[in-house]
């Protein structure tokens, strides 16, 4: 059985970083791309960052250049540093397993970011 434990979520202020973790369970990540999505308070959840196994990344434009998404096959888990935030990345966030039928997320880790 496939299971996704994100973790690492906080409040935090304008400008500040943190960093999201998942570990995996039941499954061997390094066969698979990752990804992180996030849902915003009334939004639909959306892909934020990519990575394939050998460790290519894509991101969405909203963030590039503050998130930078990592693996490391070795402890099978996936991580997402996530710099100079803003109150715009409010949201659950949540890992994901990037399977041929689609998506397979984790239950997600809170992220407020609030002056």
């Amino acid at each position: 059985q496939v299971q996704l434990v994100e973790s690492g979520g906080a409040l935090v202020q304008p400008g500040e970083s943190l960093r999201l973790s998942c570990a995996a369970s039941g499954i061997i990540l390094a066969n698979y791309r990752m990804g992180w999505y996030r849902r915003a308070p009334g939004k639909q959840r959306e892909l934020v960052a990519l990575i394939t196994g050998d460790g290519r990344a894509n991101y969405v434009d909203s963030i590039k250049g503050r998130f930078t998404i990592s693996r490391d096959n070795a402890k099978n888990t996936v991580s997402l540093q996530m710099d100079s935030l803003e109150p715009a990345d409010t949201a659950v966030y949540y890992c994901a397993v990037e399977f041929s039928t689609g998506p397979y997320w984790g239950q997600g880790t809170q992220v407020t970011v609030s002056s």
